[in-house]
């Protein structure tokens, strides 16, 4: 049997870097990618046993990615590498497909044992998470169909200042953009989600942990 056929996605230069230096001695890097559609189109051609995925990255994140990844290839696995260490990071990506969820910031060790604990069918977690994510995994989900995988990273944005009480201006101030944008993703948020109140908004936002109550 060859050697473990890796895919790596993240929009700096210098992790993929990383990645090249940690993971070779070991595994096949069989491609790279910088944003979320090349992950896309490199997992469709190259067709790895595993995939390393940042979560923020340019023109689609890498849960969405993910998600839409495991539709067409249910056997692959995707280990997260993320500077996120926000629980609502780590449910939402164990729940678009993801195997592992590991921290930039832990040592690279880790990383080579969340490869080989899904490598061996079990899910990882960074230790000093792990716990937490697990009882929220098990005790309790959206109260709705969709998670926040089905928002676009401006859109979570958006949802986030307006469950902080933001108003449709400054939220279109802290984001740069104009009131109508900042109208337009509400509105769209408010159908992907199936909520037609901001009170509906700000309790989706609390149980996802996007603010505290």
């Amino acid at each position: 049997m060859g050697r473990i056929r890796v895919l790596v996605a993240d929009d700096q230069p210098i992790v993929l870097e990383g990645l090249h230096s940690l993971l070779e001695p070991e595994f096949e890097i069989v491609g790279e990618a910088r944003d979320g559609q090349a992950l896309l189109a490199a997992a469709e051609r190259t067709k790895p046993d595993i995939i390393v995925t940042d979560i923020a990255m340019p023109l689609l994140n890498g849960i969405e990615a993910a998600r839409r990844i495991k539709k067409t290839d249910p056997s692959v696995k995707i280990v997260f590498l993320t500077m996120h260490a926000e629980m609502v990071y780590a449910t939402e990506a164990l729940k678009a497909g993801g195997s592992a969820f590991v921290l930039k910031t832990s040592a690279g060790d880790e990383l080579l044992t969340a490869i080989h604990e899904v490598l061996n069918g079990r899910k990882f977690v960074t230790p000093a998470m792990a716990a937490r994510v697990l009882q929220a995994l098990a005790g309790r989900g959206s109260r709705r169909g969709k998670g926040l995988e089905c928002l676009t990273k401006r859109q979570t944005e958006v949802l986030r200042l307006t469950a902080e009480g933001k108003t449709l201006d400054q939220v279109a101030e802290t984001l740069h953009i104009s009131r109508n944008t900042a109208k337009s993703h509400k509105h769209r948020l408010m159908e992907e989600l199936q909520l037609h109140t901001t009170a509906g908004l700000t309790q989706y936002a609390i149980e996802h942990e996007l603010v505290e109550h």
